[in-house]
């Protein structure tokens, strides 16, 4: 090959190797002429993400980070809008969208980071709470015979109260969202028990009797008098109930006392003998509100039952005797 021909291909291969490498520097200096964004997307359900992109075009950012805008969304800026300097790509509900541009048509001043106040972080926090357990009310049937019936509470009702943990979402300061995640109770409720009884009416037939066989009787409300004053006189046992109506029962016996009455409420009545005449405490236990021992201990009286022989009675360590119930008692028969 002549020296002419081989100098010919060495120029064709610099020739080549030339524009080959003009070529990559080229795509070199366009690649280094791309700028990377990191930029925000703020999604409807309040969730922020950054993501790195080196497209400028909101809908492009969207589709390269498959995120769908459903039909009640919309996205600010819009679709077609190329990316903000402040890099942020917010989607919201189309009615939070018409809140939005209200308050910018209301002021020309609104600035973007004003729209992004608007969609602040959530924040969880768990939160504990007392909330009340209604007591149940329950209704015993104690009645006997065909009577007229009556109820009456033996146990008043109590709310309990249960402790029960939550995890609240907040946003803006207000709930958006409430999940109980546990519950303890820490005061059981305790039932309200009403008992349905018999009313008990003591038929008379003329004047009461005096101990006449040994009994008196009494309408129901006279009866109930006589267990409230007993009861107000003492109520702490049925000895001690019983001690105050045999008190009474023996006065109608005896000579001395007699003037005050042939039967036992008589005797109460009598002035500043018993409590009937002395305040009105007694008052408050009429309709039933005393024990059932108390009542028990005035009917067995009234037929007859004694536990002592004594006239009269005063508080203890106000007298020397026997002391029943609370009481001491004198003057025995």
């Amino acid at each position: 090959m002549k020296n002419n021909d081989k100098a010919s291909i060495s120029l064709r291969k610099i020739v080549c190797i030339s524009i080959i490498l003009i070529f990559l520097l080229s795509i070199g200096v366009m690649a280094g002429n791309v700028k990377v964004n990191n930029v925000k997307i703020v999604l409807s359900s309040g969730y922020e993400m950054n993501v790195l992109t080196t497209k400028t075009n909101v809908k492009d950012i969207l589709s390269e980070n498959h995120i769908v805008l459903l039909e009640d969304e919309k996205v600010t800026p819009s679709a077609s809008e190329e990316l903000s300097d402040n890099n942020t790509i917010i989607i919201s509900k189309e009615s939070e969208d018409v809140e939005v541009s209200e308050k910018i048509e209301k002021s020309s001043d609104v600035t973007t980071e004003d729209i992004l106040n608007n969609y602040s972080k959530i924040v969880e926090k768990i939160v504990v709470e007392k909330e009340t357990i209604p007591y149940e009310t329950i209704t015993k049937d104690v009645t006997t015979g065909s009577g007229t019936k009556q109820d009456r509470v033996v146990q008043e009702g109590k709310n309990g109260i249960r402790e029960v943990t939550y995890k609240v979402k907040y946003q803006n300061g207000e709930e958006i969202e409430k999940t109980k995640i546990s519950s303890k109770v820490i005061q059981e409720p305790v039932d309200k028990i009403v008992e349905i009884r018999t009313r008990q009416v003591t038929t008379r037939s003329g004047s009461r009797t005096t101990y006449n066989g040994g009994k008196w009787t009494y309408s129901a409300s006279e009866l109930d008098l006589l267990c409230a004053i007993t009861a107000q006189e003492c109520s702490s046992s049925y000895t001690g109930a019983l001690a105050v109506i045999t008190t009474a029962c023996n006065r109608t016996q005896s000579s001395s006392w007699r003037r005050y009455g042939s039967d036992p409420l008589s005797q109460y009545k009598a002035p500043s003998q018993f409590c009937y005449s002395i305040d009105n405490h007694w008052r408050k236990r009429l309709n039933g509100n005393y024990p059932s021992y108390v009542k028990q201990a005035v009917l067995d009286a009234l037929n007859g039952k004694r536990n002592h022989n004594y006239l009269s009675f005063r508080a203890a360590g106000y007298h020397s005797g026997e002391i029943i119930g609370g009481n001491v008692y004198f003057n025995s028969l």
